[in-house]
């Protein structure tokens, strides 16, 4: 029987994950150092755990917040798939230089993102995607460090400048059916752009915003003095938990897609992704945009009542 090991098993998003595979009749492990609550127990500070952990399994899939890409090559290294949900830029260049069958961009963004890039980019023209988040959500530590990871930080744009994260307010047509109040959204560097822009022949500019105004204007603010970010209590920011992701193409028309609660959305995405991946098998470092198109996706994404749409 195919088994799956999801690290971070009982994690925000691995939780849902294997809840996920189990539902479409996949065996999937919940991979994590506390016995009580792992089906396998695997530290990834320890090689040789590791190592045992990932006898017997098709594919892995990792939840955990951990970025280290000699965790990836032990297991690519086996030949066995590797599916990893992160949204870091520097992480995601690390994995596309692993030996080995690898999958990145898994999840609403990247990945749910890369994929309505690509219908946008069908037409002329530079593409835009927003990715709006629920500021209420309940999100894991690693989401939460990843997002003020970001402030102060620069990174490349398409046309060759530097863009601080959390600026150039730029807005978006979102559709009614996301809830979402219309105010700007922040230039932030969410790992696809940079190889959508390579892979679709067009400039691809990732934009973030919240649901709730106070909390992205927080942002746009925290980024000029990210060290006060620290001072911020635990407890979340006002908001809900809607979530929309809406790719515009350079004759105005937009593919979105929305939902609610960004980690179960993500978790559809991933586990429709791994039994992709063993239907279809890579043998090198993949996006998803290279080996799955929306179409493919999308009775997984119904079932987990997301909407699509374009406008």
């Amino acid at each position: 029987m195919t088994s799956v090991l999801v690290l971070g098993g009982y994690g925000a998003v691995g939780a849902h994950v294997v809840e996920r595979l189990r539902a479409d009749g996949v065996d999937a492990l919940a991979a994590g150092r506390d016995p009580a609550r792992a089906d396998r127990v695997v530290d990834l500070t320890d090689p040789r755990s590791l190592e045992s952990g990932i006898d017997g399994v098709s594919a892995v899939v990792n939840c955990s917040g951990s970025e280290e890409p000699a965790v990836a090559a032990a297991v690519a290294g086996r030949g066995i798939p590797f599916v990893d949900i992160t949204a870091t830029s520097e992480y995601a260049r690390a994995l596309e230089r692993v030996q080995g069958p690898v999958l990145l961009g898994v999840g609403i963004a990247p990945g749910l993102s890369s994929l309505l890039a690509a219908e946008a980019a069908r037409t002329e023209g530079p593409v835009d995607v927003l990715i709006g988040l629920g500021a209420g959500e309940a999100h894991g530590p690693a989401a939460t460090a990843w997002t003020y990871g970001l402030l102060g930080k620069r990174f490349d744009d398409p046309d060759g400048s530097r863009v601080r994260n959390y600026t150039r307010p730029t807005r978006f047509d979102l559709p009614a059916e996301a809830g979402y109040p219309p105010f700007p959204a922040l230039r932030t560097d969410f790992a696809d752009q940079h190889r959508l822009t390579q892979d679709l022949g067009v400039p691809v500019r990732s934009y973030l915003r919240l649901d709730s105004r106070l909390a992205t204007v927080g942002l746009a603010a925290l980024t000029w003095t990210p060290r006060i970010a620290s001072l911020i209590p635990a407890g979340g920011m006002p908001g809900g938990d809607g979530w929309v992701i809406a790719a515009r193409g350079g004759d105005g028309r937009s593919w979105w897609a929305t939902g609610r609660a960004q980690s179960r959305a993500t978790a559809a995405v991933a586990a429709r992704a791994v039994q992709r991946v063993l239907e279809t098998p890579i043998t090198s470092p993949t996006w998803l945009h290279e080996t799955a198109t929306l179409d493919d996706l999308r009775p997984a994404l119904a079932d987990s009542g997301i909407a699509l749409g374009t406008g």
